[in-house]
């Protein structure tokens, strides 16, 4: 990996004797996650459980209404099955998510890539929406090591209210604690990019290719959230279909070879349809199919509704119901062509800044 270097501190030209010394300026490009709990222990799961589902955008019932019912039946009990199913994929060399090794990971390498292009004049950093590193903490970092210009990349291919919303959110609230705010810029969506698109194409390829009976249907499956959101005017599910379709296009499919499904449907609203654990059920029962696999196009780090939901709970209703070859996809992850697409991204939202 490169070693950046970094830029030499210096005092304004004229400045007096007393003036702070600033560090040389620089530009960051902040990566920003969903999230992770600390731990999977009852505190670790509840505090950050509370964090998220406290958030408007992700639960936009009003607080007299939610909170008692958050603070009370829902804290009490599902701290502890979400922590079980956290000790399932949990990364124990680490202690960690799978979602912040991952993170990790991709900022390491999208690091060492714009390093070679822009030197010591980026900084290259990623946050989590909820728990740790806080949004906050890395715009402090980066604006103590000299970043007067801010790129802000939420990693979600496909916008919605509940996840780059909030996401940006988060971003701008830390930018109103700064005395000297950065100049900002947030990454737009990136669900049509054709570099994002042919890292998805190239996954399934290279996936396809291992095994040894072709699926009858590949099943795109992204996070859910509720129909009202889309009815009120969130993009989300309109980028979803076309993502599914560039990536039909992009295979040079045909349309009964991939089908678009959403999944994590929570409380009693009606959500965006098909669900995923549903819809594969059928697949099986009615439509006879036998043998599938997954994708998880939204999700950019495998993470717990992809490697516990998917791979577990959403394999298990398929073969219940009559499915033999169940294949899960993983996320595009640190893959080569995931991070070039990213950086290509960081670059293009660049411009103009470090040109």
């Amino acid at each position: 990996m490169t070693e950046t270097r970094q830029p030499q501190a210096s005092c304004p030209a004229h400045a007096p004797d007393d003036h702070p010394t600033l560090p040389a300026q620089r530009v960051g490009i902040l990566l920003a996650n969903l999230g992770t709990p600390d731990g999977t222990d009852y505190w670790s799961m509840r505090r950050y459980l509370s964090e998220f589902l406290s958030d408007k955008r992700v639960i936009d019932y009003p607080a007299w209404k939610w909170q008692p019912l958050l603070q009370g039946i829902i804290l009490s009990k599902r701290p502890f099955t979400s922590g079980a199913a956290y000790r399932t994929i949990w990364n124990t060399e680490a202690d960690e998510s799978p979602l912040m090794t991952i993170t990790r990971a991709q900022t390491d390498a999208i690091r060492e890539t714009l390093t070679e292009t822009y030197g010591d004049r980026v900084m290259v950093e990623f946050c989590m929406r909820y728990g740790n590193p806080s949004t906050a903490s890395k715009v402090r970092e980066m604006v103590q090591a000299g970043c007067l210009k801010i790129l802000f990349f939420p990693l979600y291919p496909q916008y919605a209210g509940a996840t780059s919303a909030t996401a940006n959110d988060q971003f701008f609230r830390a930018l109103m604690q700064e005395k000297w705010q950065p100049t900002a810029r947030i990454v737009d969506p990136y669900f049509e990019h054709p570099a994002y698109i042919d890292a998805l194409a190239q996954s399934v390829e290279r996936r396809y290719a291992e095994l040894e009976t072709r699926p009858e249907l590949l099943v795109c499956s992204y996070h859910g959230v509720p129909k009202r959101y889309l009815m009120e005017g969130d993009p989300y599910h309109c980028q979803c279909q076309k993502t599914t379709r560039l990536l039909k296009e992009r295979l040079g499919w045909a349309d009964s070879e991939i089908a678009t499904t959403f999944q994590s449907q929570f409380g009693p609203e009606d959500w965006l349809r098909p669900y995923t654990v549903e819809e594969v059920a059928r697949l099986a029962r009615e439509d006879g199919k036998k043998d599938i696999a997954v994708i998880a196009p939204a999700f950019s780090a495998d993470c717990i509704e992809t490697l516990e939901e998917i791979n577990e709970e959403i394999r298990e209703s398929f073969e219940e119901a009559g499915g033999e070859r169940f294949t899960y996809i993983p996320c595009l992850n640190d893959d080569a062509a995931h991070v070039s697409a990213l950086s290509t991204v960081i670059r293009e939202n660049l411009g103009g800044w470090l040109d």
